[in-house]
């Protein structure tokens, strides 16, 4: 079912590694004062990925929970991977329903 989802990520041209879009983003946030200014990201860019970490999210929460259906997983560790990919499905939903209101939106435009 993930699998599917991951399709969507797809518009996404480039594909960090993790540490790499952890480090991209903190100097986003607070840049260094000897750091150089940082590359802006398209649109499309930021979504895919958003759109790939929460596919990240889900796969690590199926994953969790089979683990822990088969015995192997701490409740706790399950329980938190599965908040964090709800968490990550809801921020999705959102983003979606604002993008889809603001087209529907622009659509009513007159010109």
């Amino acid at each position: 079912m993930i699998d599917a989802i991951q399709s969507v990520g797809a518009f996404s041209a480039m594909k960090e590694t993790e540490g790499t879009s952890l480090a991209a983003s903190s100097s986003l946030i607070a840049p260094s004062a000897g750091a150089s200014v940082p590359q802006s990201q398209s649109f499309a860019e930021v979504l895919g990925n958003m759109t790939t970490d929460a596919i990240r999210s889900m796969k690590s929460a199926e994953g969790a929970s089979l683990q822990a259906v088969r015995g192997e997983a701490n409740t706790r560790e399950v329980i938190d991977a599965v908040m964090n990919a709800e968490q990550s499905l809801q921020t999705a939903l959102a983003i979606r329903d604002k993008v889809v209101s603001a087209y529907l939106e622009i659509a009513r435009m007159q010109i």
